[in-house]
């Protein structure tokens, strides 16, 4: 299953968006009072296919593609030596797949900017740095742990220079996802993942009047950074889909279209973060439920029956394949099967996103 870390400076709002993404309802001033516990939740990714299937089957369960999310502590300049909880910080985002930073644009004088003014480029650039020097830091201390030893393995000494070639980069500002590791020298480093490698998504906590006139300040500069990297950029006004939420769905359907929003902004950063680290749905149907299921992309027919259970991978014999819009378009199961739109597809049949599959097995 995807997961994620929220990360930022304190009082960002990174607490509000993680409660909007799961219902969670966490204390929003908790790393404002000296805590440090990392929150995490679940978070439903949406997607109308799955609402149609929902209505066209009446289940008595649905089941939506999920991302588990972490709400880290804020961190500023010297999170990478411990400071203000920064070793808590680290270790809550240190085994996630995805980085989503927020970055404030939002003024509010009852809630003071930590730096004393609003400067988003800055802020962003002060998160990506500690993040660098945390992994220089883990490099640092293997690169001692090896020439400290009594004896150094094999192993050891084949690993040693790619992590000096490691920390001879990262001193220059060169993050690990751009040092140049060919993929077998990569295998052959102890250290599981870097910060400065995993794929990352940024948000723009934005307050109410920015949001209505799509502006904030250093929107130009930071979305050219965003842009060389390679970087999605997600526009949020917190506070508002923090009101919006407390609505009926009705009275929020009203809202939106008052605001000439289609959805809102967390639903956009679900779906971003899912396609992020490349997945894809597929979807089983029936009387009893409608579920998601979460593949790579490329993933083949006989693998992805082993998500649904490991005996359909072993006993596998062929996949029922029928495409989300098909069914979309002619209403029924049946209808799409009298026009032969259904396939059967074997082991090697590479899942598409949407497929509805009902997997044939005999074990």
């Amino acid at each position: 299953m995807l997961t994620a870390g929220l990360v930022g400076l304190p009082a960002v709002g990174k607490t509000t968006i993680f409660n909007l993404l799961t219902q969670a309802g966490a204390q929003t001033s908790d790393f404002l009072s000296g805590k440090f516990e990392t929150n995490t939740g679940a978070v439903k990714v949406p997607d109308p296919r799955i609402d149609f299937l929902t209505q066209l089957c009446k289940p008595r369960r649905t089941v939506y593609a999920q991302i588990i999310c972490s709400d880290v502590p804020g961190l500023t300049s010297g999170t990478n030596q411990g400071k203000g909880g920064g070793n808590q910080f680290l270790d809550g985002i240190r085994n996630v797949d995805l980085l989503i930073q927020i970055v404030r644009t939002f003024d509010n004088p009852e809630l003071p900017h930590v730096y004393g003014n609003i400067d988003p480029l800055r802020d962003l650039e002060t998160v990506d740095l500690e993040l660098l020097l945390a992994d220089l830091d883990v490099v640092e201390k293997r690169i001692q742990r090896i020439e400290g030893g009594k004896k150094i393995t094999r192993e050891a000494a084949a690993e040693l220079p790619l992590l000096k070639k490691l920390r001879s980069a990262m001193e220059t500002g060169v993050t690990a996802a751009n040092t140049g590791l060919a993929e077998e020298e990569r295998a052959m480093l102890t250290i599981p993942s870097f910060f400065t490698e995993k794929p990352q998504i940024i948000v723009i906590n934005m307050d109410e009047n920015q949001f209505k006139e799509n502006t904030y300040p250093g929107k130009t500069e930071l979305e050219a950074l965003a842009n060389t990297r390679g970087i999605t950029v997600i526009e949020i006004c917190g506070q508002l889909e923090m009101e919006i939420s407390m609505l009926d769905p009705a009275e929020q359907a009203m809202f939106l279209n008052d605001l000439n929003i289609g959805e809102l902004g967390t639903a956009r950063l679900s779906r971003a973060a899912y396609q992020q680290l490349n997945l894809i749905s597929f979807f089983t149907i029936g009387s009893d439920e409608v579920k998601a299921w979460t593949i790579n992309r490329g993933t083949n027919a006989r693998q992805a029956a082993g998500k649904v259970h490991s005996d359909m991978e072993r006993g596998f014999i062929r996949a029922e394949v029928t495409k989300y819009r098909d069914l979309f378009e002619l209403g029924s199961v049946n209808k799409v099967k009298e026009k032969g739109m259904s396939r059967l597809e074997g082991k090697e049949y590479i899942v598409e996103d949407g497929d509805i599959i009902n997997f044939r097995f005999n074990i």
